[in-house]
């Protein structure tokens, strides 16, 4: 019965925020909490749930002092090389924008962290989306997938587990999968070209030419005109920005009249003088969160005292840039703590477990040789509909076992379980995928509907070559 309740309670979760009957926040908590009085614990609901925000309140602190981290950041200039070199690639092609964003996301993921990861390419790549008149729920999907195929670097959570978890080494598990991780990023490049090239019959192809506004700003100004249409929901005439081409409202501005306000070089937050203070403090920052001198909440903590505190010394300025980034604090922050209400109930009730043992136990024992090919096909649904520690630490082993049943060695089935980690970045139970619509300002029912096909396809691309080189 938990089985299948567990199973209910998910699919009635996604069911309504992708037919957008619910905001997410109010499905994370009534959902979880009506089924929980359905399996007969609704006395136990607030042990649930405090004990569910306790394990996510760390992953809240980090995501609160990161988006004031990397928000100051941005504001001072720090990323503006990035960005004028994504963009000088770009060339205002939908095509071009959309493999820059792809390349953008896997270099950001370099870091391990995919919040950081969705902060700097949203904050890098959405004026130039919205500018364009492009739809956002490509950028998030594909910014969401290759950072999911980077997620699998050794400091990037899941190898960690899954070496943990099965008592081996974590360079044993993760170098001999490069090439098939390498595939996957080949992968998601094609998708973001294919993707790109769909936008560009939509909305046309564009030149960037370089125009100044009164105000001395470098803005776009188009050079094609709208046509064609692909599967990514269509931007709305009002999500288009002054002097786009299109149809729609938001075309009658002057050319050159509006700014293109993520290269904006005037902005009165840049701080050229400290440039290299705030890049060494980055760099020390992620050298740190990589060796673990710190947890990551402290070392973000402390990272966005002294970012404020040194390109800012007036108080009224620093509260100024606290106040510019404190909807996307509280709109993600709110977003994990009523993930805790989903993720405690999920696992008070038992529910993990049991959804866990029953696709464990379905697998027939003829398909024992070929635990490999079932650890990474069940990594798909399972990463998603659960935590990565849920798996790792609660299915991985059990997967393990019965694959030393059958000869299967533990490396292999670890490799396997890598797998579904594209998918897993999309999933509700990840706290970074709220970043990354939040401020994309894309609905998270439209980027589930959108990502999950290409984000499982990629998954299988990167299983499909770890067993084709014999990796798994």
């Amino acid at each position: 019965m938990l089985t299948i309740l567990g199973f209910a309670m998910i699919a009635t979760f996604l069911v309504l925020i992708m037919l957008k009957k619910m905001s997410p926040i109010a499905a994370l908590v009534l959902i979880p909490a009506l089924f929980c009085v359905f399996v007969g614990k609704g006395a136990h609901l607030g042990d649930y749930v405090i004990k569910g925000v306790g394990s996510l309140a760390p992953t809240a602190a980090m995501l609160m002092f990161a988006i004031i981290y990397f928000g100051v950041m941005i504001d001072v200039g720090l990323f503006d090389p990035v960005v004028r070199g994504i963009l000088r690639f770009c060339k205002a092609d939908p095509m071009r924008v959309v493999v820059g964003t792809a390349v953008l996301a896997a270099i950001v993921s370099l870091d391990g962290d995919g919040s950081t990861t969705f902060m700097i390419t949203v904050s890098a790549m959405y004026p130039l989306y919205k500018r364009l008149g492009m739809s956002l729920v490509v950028m998030t999907g594909v910014a969401a997938i290759a950072n999911g195929v980077m997620n699998t670097l050794p400091w990037g959570g899941p190898t960690a587990r899954a070496a943990t978890a099965l008592k081996v080494d974590a360079s044993d598990i993760f170098v001999p999968m490069i090439p098939a991780l390498a595939v996957g990023l080949v992968a998601v490049l094609v998708l973001s070209y294919v993707l790109g090239m769909r936008e560009r019959r939509r909305v046309g192809y564009l030149s960037l030419d370089k125009v100044l506004t009164p105000h001395g700003e470098t803005v776009l100004v188009g050079a094609g005109g709208a046509g064609g249409s692909g599967d990514a929901p269509a931007t709305t005439g009002s999500d288009r920005a002054p002097g786009v081409p299109g149809d729609g409202p938001g075309t009658d501005a002057p050319e050159g009249e509006d700014d293109f306000q993520g290269l904006d070089a005037a902005r009165e937050t840049l701080r050229p003088r400290l440039y290299w203070f705030n890049a060494l403090l980055t760099v020390a920052l992620l050298t740190s969160m990589i060796m673990e001198w710190l947890p990551i909440p402290v070392l973000f903590l402390i990272g966005a005292a002294l970012a404020l505190t040194v390109n800012f010394p007036h108080i009224p300025a620093q509260k100024a840039r606290i106040a510019a980034h404190a909807d996307n604090v509280v709109n993600v922050s709110g977003m994990v703590f009523a993930a805790a209400v989903f993720t405690g109930v999920l696992n008070g009730t038992g529910m993990v477990k049991h959804m866990a043992d029953w696709l464990v136990g379905v697998v027939p024992d003829s398909t024992g040789s070929q635990m490999g090919l079932v650890t990474g096909l069940l990594s798909l649904p399972l990463t998603y509909f659960m935590s990565n520690d849920g798996f790792y630490f609660g299915v991985l082993p059990v997967l393990a076992e019965a694959g030393a049943a059958h000869g299967v060695s533990s490396l292999e089935i670890a490799r396997a379980s890598l797998a579904g980690q594209a998918l897993h970045m999309s999933s509700p139970l990840v706290p970074a995928v709220y970043v990354l619509v939040g401020m994309a300002k894309v609905e998270f029912g439209d980027h589930t509907r959108f990502t999950v096909k290409w984000a499982a396809l990629t998954c299988l691309v990167v299983l499909g070559s770890g067993i084709l080189f014999g990796i798994i």
